[in-house]
């Protein structure tokens, strides 16, 4: 089965990589919910990670290399914001997800994920902070939450924030390629942290009080979490998570449980090393779906809009290895539907726009990043038809 995977990853990879350039203003994109639109918004951006919606429609775009940029939905890119954190900007490392306080209009408050220079020494360690969004700029901005421990490794922040309907922070950190620290509760390396907004422990989380845990953590054992959503209508928290050579997962996060990295992963190392596969674990929890090869998933949205009616209750996943989107649906036994849509690009995030439309980041190695947005034939064609 291990030598099926891995020829079915080197036949793969090759028509994977040669996927075309996106196309001109108004291409199309062939999907089991019908054509589909693709449309540039904004472009000009070193390597975007994350996007939030202000509430004038304006979004917030973060670029790795330590820049938070005001977009308009008319292709306009501002300069700098000012007030933003400094950022280890090395590797998968530097400013990376941005989102809004659900209370956002009263206290204004915007939340960065971001690789925090070591200030004792070297390296640096996955951080979330916020501060409050005053005449477009950051003021006050203070780290909430360090992981531990800073390290001088350049891979696996993990990195992406959600807040949930009650309120509580949750942010996903990698295990910086470490491995073995994923298992340690000592430590916060591949693990899903959940915080009080001011970054603060909730009383309820599952290791209160356990002297050799941290008290961050909700969900452990976790590789290199990129994409990360609630269900909008069910509540449950998903992460699509980066595996080794395959075997990248789509999890559903439950308190306290363990998602068996590195002891069992549904791919293999990239020296060739087996890893035993998640079956012969049943006291580690298994993924719901799982892809080998591998989508190499970063940015996801649980979209419940009124543009793509087809598309309700699907998660659409961004793809930096299918230079497109993946759309799941997940029922109770797995998953229900699946397909995907190349774009011709890295699709770095995903987001559900207020006005209904999918709104994509792409990511290297496009020249320069770019906002694109998805739209419905309907939305997409003259009056005049």
């Amino acid at each position: 089965m291990r030598l099926l995977r891995l020829a079915l990853l080197l036949a793969i990879a090759a028509p994977l990589a040669a996927q075309p350039p996106p196309g001109q203003i108004g291409s199309f994109l062939s999907t089991a919910g019908g054509p589909v639109a693709v449309y540039p918004v904004a472009d000009g951006l070193a390597s975007p990670w994350g996007l939030a919606f202000l509430p004038d429609g304006r979004m917030l775009v973060t670029e790795k290399p330590g820049h938070l940029r005001i977009v308009t939905t008319d292709g306009g890119v501002s300069a700098p914001v000012e007030g933003t954190p400094e950022v280890w900007a090395r590797g998968q490392g530097g400013l990376l997800d941005v989102v809004l306080d659900p209370d956002f209009e009263d206290n204004g408050y915007v939340y960065l994920s971001y690789a925090r220079p070591n200030p004792d020494g070297e390296g640096a360690a996955s951080a979330l902070g916020r501060g409050r969004f005053v005449d477009d700029r950051i003021e006050g901005f203070e780290a909430i939450f360090t992981s531990e421990p800073y390290m001088t490794s350049g891979g696996h922040f993990g990195s992406r924030i959600e807040f949930s309907d009650s309120g509580h922070l949750y942010l996903a950190t990698g295990e910086r390629f470490q491995f073995e620290p994923a298992q340690d509760l000592g430590n916060h390396l591949g693990t899903v942290v959940r915080l009080n907004p001011d970054g603060s422990v909730p009383s309820d989380n599952p290791f209160v009080g356990d002297a050799s845990a941290e008290d961050e953590i909700w969900s452990f054992g976790h590789r290199n979490v990129q994409a990360m959503a609630f269900d909008k209508i069910t509540g449950a928290l998903y992460v699509a998570e980066m595996g080794p050579m395959g075997g990248d997962e789509l999890n559903r996060v439950e308190r306290g449980t363990n998602y068996g990295w590195p002891i069992v992963s549904w791919g293999m190392d990239y020296d060739g090393e087996l890893i035993p596969d998640p079956p012969t674990r049943p006291d580690l929890e298994d993924a719901v779906h799982y892809w080998t090869p591998s989508i190499a998933p970063s940015g996801m949205a649980h979209y419940t809009g009124d543009v793509f009616p087809g598309w309700q209750g699907s998660y659409l996943i961004g793809s930096l290895v299918y230079r497109g989107i993946v759309r799941a649906v997940v029922g109770d036994d797995g998953l229900a539907e699946h397909e995907v849509f190349p774009i011709g690009v890295r699709i770095r995030e995903v987001e559900q726009g207020p006005d209904g439309h999918v709104y994509l980041l792409t990511d290297e190695p496009d020249p320069e990043g770019r906002v694109l947005v998805l739209r419905s034939i309907e939305t997409s064609m003259p009056e005049d038809g």
